[in-house]
């Protein structure tokens, strides 16, 4: 299945678009994917001379793909022109270090969506299909329905 729509929606773009695809979207959970390509500038200073991707843009590509896509699909039917979303919680746990140039799956698990408030277990595996990080995010979204 195309899910080309989801990701025309979300309010990010290069270079902190962290989604280049997604593989699955249920009302349960998303699986996705993004290459962190080599020439990101973040990676020249990050550290030198054996660069590994920082664990806060981890944590933003597990937001991306686990919280933000979930959550679109969620509100299908809300017009989201005006969305707004804010991160509320996050408790990342990192296990193993991604390279410049590897390719990761994000696997997400809604655990609650009430209020417009999104709660997901996320996990981040590395190109080797090994977990490199997991957690637990929450975040908020208001739709243009909120505002009128």
């Amino acid at each position: 299945m195309n899910y080309h729509h989801i990701i025309a929606q979300l309010p990010y773009s290069k270079p902190f678009l962290f989604v280049d695809t997604l593989q699955s979207v249920s009302a349960d959970g998303v699986e996705g994917s993004f290459t962190f390509s080599r020439e990101l500038g973040f990676y020249q200073g990050h550290f030198k001379g054996n660069p590994v991707t920082p664990g806060v843009l981890l944590t933003e590509c597990c937001a991306q793909i686990g919280l933000v896509c979930l959550g679109i699909h969620l509100l299908a039917k809300a017009d989201l022109s005006q969305l707004q979303i804010g991160l509320s919680s996050s408790e990342m746990e990192f296990l193993l270090p991604v390279y410049p140039g590897e390719t990761v799956t994000v696997r997400s698990e809604k655990l609650y969506f009430r209020f417009h408030k999104l709660k997901c277990k996320v996990r981040l595996y590395n190109a080797e299909g090994a977990l490199a990080c997991k957690g637990v995010l929450s975040g908020m979204f208001k739709t243009r329905e909120d505002v009128t």
